[in-house]
């Protein structure tokens, strides 16, 4: 039998999905399952999102388009993000993907070889690591402590700079861990990016979701980080459009042609009446962003007293995304052992923080998600358990 290429064992998987699809087989065989294991908020792309859509199939919008994106999209990405962070942004740079996904896939392909470090949060999204060790490079984490936040040390990070390291991975708002990065840190991975030729990868799909007022800022905003960073963005978080998988980087000049190649390469294009759509989404109407983040600010409070009420359970306050990461030690249980007790035991599914790296044990990841009857129900059936 042919054999797969050895790379193959190095590829990973988000766990997310897998914990989805036993959390569905148990539905099927009659169990009561509440779901807070998915990244993916609970509500429908806002209507004039999916008349812009359906208008764009009635107007022929059916073909191929440009690697790239559709120039009106990417005009439109470029004056987002050119209010967004206060500087102007070029279309030129925008590239429209199916997803935030292949931003990440691309951007490691086009830098990364064997023996190339990248530096990269952990806990963090899964992805990261496996696209860095399928293409052959080093992962090395940055671990993120729950006493700064879920934030790193940043004379850790300096330590973590060798000749050999490329790429520098930063997420805020972050998945898993709720936490934002601050000001002052940002501007010190800055640096530490400029001082050390470092391109950086700067992972901002949450950047609509905060808590308390708080606005985004970009590490794009430092000295010497504009023409070194990627931005990777989207539509699925901010309007709920997971399912239309669309997404875009805004790449410094020497990146977008690789880039573009690697779009011919494997997708050709991303789907062209759904880019349509998602002009509407960043020039129609913003209550509906308002709005959900309005109903996870109430569901955050609800699940963060809820689980520091639960025996050995103690949880921080997430400072963006929708997405809490308590500390489960207290309960004698590996964050494994008790994401099994959760999902086979109390119908709870939920995430090992171990499947988000090797600094994640002794943790689990909540998505609230969901409605607050279910996050109250959740809690309750954990309590049970515990």
């Amino acid at each position: 039998m042919t054999q797969l290429a050895s790379r193959q064992a190095n590829l990973g998987t988000e766990t997310a999905f897998e914990t989805l699809a036993k959390a569905k087989e148990l539905e099927r065989q009659g169990k009561s399952i509440i779901h807070l294991e998915i990244g993916e908020p609970d509500f429908d792309t806002p209507v004039h999102i999916r008349d812009a859509a359906k208008k764009a199939l009635d107007d022929g919008f059916t073909h191929y388009g440009a690697s790239a994106g559709q120039l009106e999209l990417r005009e439109a990405i470029a004056r987002h993000q050119s209010a967004r962070q206060g500087y102007d942004v070029s279309a030129d740079s925008v590239i429209v993907t199916p997803g935030g996904k292949p931003v990440m896939f691309f951007t490691i392909m086009a830098l990364i070889e064997q023996g190339t470090e990248v530096i990269y949060p952990n806990p963090g999204f899964p992805i990261y690591e496996s696209m860095i060790e399928y293409m052959g490079g080093t992962a090395v984490p940055m671990q993120l402590n729950e006493e700064t936040g879920y934030n790193a040390d940043i004379d850790n990070l300096r330590s973590l700079v060798t000749p050999r390291t490329k790429l520098l991975i930063v997420n805020s708002p972050n998945n898993p861990c709720g936490s934002v990065i601050p000001e002052s840190d940002l501007e010190e991975i800055a640096r530490i990016a400029v001082e050390n030729d470092l391109v950086v990868l700067s992972d901002e799909i949450y950047k609509d979701m905060y808590y308390g007022g708080q606005e985004h800022v970009s590490i794009t905003m430092f000295p010497g980080m504009r023409e070194r960073t990627v931005i990777l963005d989207g539509f699925s978080k901010s309007y709920a459009m997971t399912g239309w998988r669309l997404g875009y980087g805004v790449f410094p000049k020497f990146l977008v042609e690789p880039v573009t190649r690697l779009m011919t390469n494997s997708v050709s294009c991303t789907s062209v009446f759904s880019q349509m759509a998602a002009i509407a989404a960043l020039e129609g109407p913003q209550d509906s962003v308002a709005a959900m983040m309005r109903e996870f600010t109430i569901r955050r409070d609800l699940v963060v007293e809820g689980l520091n009420s639960l025996p050995g359970v103690t949880c921080p306050t997430p400072k963006g995304a929708f997405y809490a990461f308590p500390n489960i030690r207290g309960t004698g249980l590996k964050s494994k052992e008790f994401a099994n007790k959760a999902l086979y035991e109390a119908g709870v599914a939920l995430l090992a923080g171990t499947a988000f790296g090797e600094f994640g044990d002794g943790y689990v990841r909540i998505s609230f998600a969901n409605s607050r009857e279910n996050l109250t129900e959740a809690i309750e059936r954990l309590r049970r358990i515990l």
